[in-house]
């Protein structure tokens, strides 16, 4: 089965390449800024507009002649989106890169063989071969589109995006359905009983996290304690990060391997993040990557992920008579009883159950 994958690696570049790599996300930042700021004074054209702006551009800044061309014309690529989902409101106007918050990278293209990667190095536009921490299965890659390069706490990494020629692992499809209820206190409970605990990894290491935060904010602006307690506030947001993400690799993987299809619900997390009380729980669960990671998992593996209709009562609902509780739409109710049939329900088991009658389209 042929797909697209994103292979990430981490880099080892020497010291003219780490110059370079800088240098290179500086002059995106440049370009990008530079638009945007011409925009913001006269009307906003289009990509091909800018293309030939930017090479008028070069002519009068020549540091932007000693980088990869297609960072620069990939950064006008990216404003040319913003401004059309501007348009579409899908996205507020766009705003100026910074220096200090804006994720530091840029994405660069093949074309005439210009990438190349073995077992102990990756070859980039002017950069030239630079060493790597693992070794990638060559033999399944068919193409590569494009390479993004990342600066991350003073470290490099690489994002490879390949079409791959890939070979399920899982089973042969089973008969097995199971419905799936996501929440706070368990990350997930399933028609089968089963309730997975949430790891809560953000307020896990937030009292650590304020403490450093409090530190930097003390310190004299830009002083080097400063720059150095802003590293390790870095690291431990993607210490963080990193592990989140471990978690519910390894949850949707158990799940895709055991199950043929999983109902889920379709959440309207922008939404649910207005409530004050719950929003830093709710962001700290990530439900959305969650059901990113099972959605692109079952394509490949030949599952199914059903989506539950937005209204759908699955919490409301008796999964026994069917009966509509309204009651139950306090979330402070975790138990409830049936008026019609008496049933005692757990509020998170009962919504699984009702979720797998959808996907079995006995609702």
């Amino acid at each position: 089965m042929l797909i697209q994958k994103a292979i990430n690696i981490k880099l080892f570049p020497d010291e003219a390449q780490t110059t370079q790599v800088n240098k290179t996300i500086g002059c995106k930042r440049f370009v990008f800024n530079n638009f945007l700021g011409l925009a913001k004074t006269t009307k906003y054209t289009s990509y091909n507009q800018l293309s030939k702006e930017l090479t008028l551009l070069k002519s009068s800044k020549l540091f932007l002649k000693e980088v990869d061309k297609f960072a620069m014309q990939n950064a006008l690529k990216d404003l040319d989106d913003a401004f059309k989902r501007f348009f579409k409101k899908q996205n507020k106007y766009p705003k100026f890169k910074s220096k200090k918050t804006e994720t530091k990278s840029y994405r660069t293209n093949f074309t005439n063989n210009n990438i190349k990667i073995t077992s102990t190095y990756i070859q980039l536009p002017k950069l030239g071969k630079v060493k790597i921490n693992k070794k990638i299965d060559l033999k399944n890659i068919i193409k590569i589109n494009s390479v993004t390069v990342k600066k991350i706490n003073n470290s490099y990494y690489a994002s490879i995006q390949v079409e791959y020629n890939y070979t399920s692992k899982v089973a042969k499809p089973i008969n097995s359905i199971v419905g799936i209820d996501v929440g706070i206190k368990h990350y997930l409970t399933t028609s089968k009983g089963i309730k997975i605990a949430n790891p809560k990894y953000l307020k896990k290491y937030q009292k650590k996290l304020a403490i450093l935060q409090r530190k930097a904010s003390r310190c004299v602006k830009n002083s080097k304690n400063q720059q150095s307690l802003y590293v390790q506030i870095a690291k431990l947001h993607s210490h963080i990060a990193n592990s989140r993400k471990d978690f519910q690799h390894k949850l949707s993987n158990k799940l895709i391997s055991e199950n043929q299809t999983i109902v889920v619900e379709s959440l309207t997390i922008k939404n649910m993040l207005k409530n004050k009380k719950l929003a830093k729980s709710i962001a700290d669960c990530a439900w959305s990557q969650f059901i990113t990671f099972l959605e692109y998992k079952s394509l490949w593996n030949g599952r199914t992920i059903i989506k539950a209709a937005t209204k759908f009562p699955s919490s409301q609902r008796c999964s026994c008579c069917g009966y509509i509780n309204k009651a139950v739409k306090d979330l402070r109710v975790r138990t409830w009883e049936c008026p019609n049939c008496h049933s005692i329900h757990d509020r998170d088991l009962n919504a699984s159950k009702n979720l797998e009658l959808y996907g079995l389209g006995l609702i």
